[in-house]
């Protein structure tokens, strides 16, 4: 079995700043895309960003410039640090991790932290 741990969430004002921590660990043999996502209350989750374990990254477009996210591959530990937040940033985010368990078994399962509160007040 594999878990993800996030820690970093809160409470911030407008325009500050938060950075989370995801910590994979268990049944690793490697980790291929990491990322992080988020819901806010009565939407869908939804992607914020996400890294290869090549150093691949990607936005969805309104967190470009705003937010960054990084890997810490030795680590099995992901990053997002958020800048300039807003109102809107508010969302319980999720970490998100794509483990191959097994060195003899090209599988990657899926798995996903418990969640971490962000929140934003104006």
């Amino acid at each position: 079995q594999v878990q993800l741990v996030e820690s970093g969430g809160g409470l911030v004002q407008a325009g500050g700043s938060l950075r989370l921590s995801c910590a994979a660990s268990g049944s690793i043999f490697s980790i291929n895309t990491m990322g992080w996502y988020r819901q806010a209350p009565g939407k869908q989750r939804e992607l914020v960003a996400s890294i290869t374990n090549g150093g691949s990254t990607n936005y969805a477009d309104s967190m470009k410039g705003r937010f960054t996210i990084s890997r810490d591959n030795a680590k099995n530990t992901v990053y997002l640090q958020m800048n300039s937040l807003k109102p809107e940033d508010t969302a319980v985010y999720y970490c998100n991790a794509a483990v191959r368990s097994s060195r003899f078994v090209y599988i990657y399962d899926d798995y996903w932290g418990q969640g971490t509160q962000v929140t934003v007040s104006s």
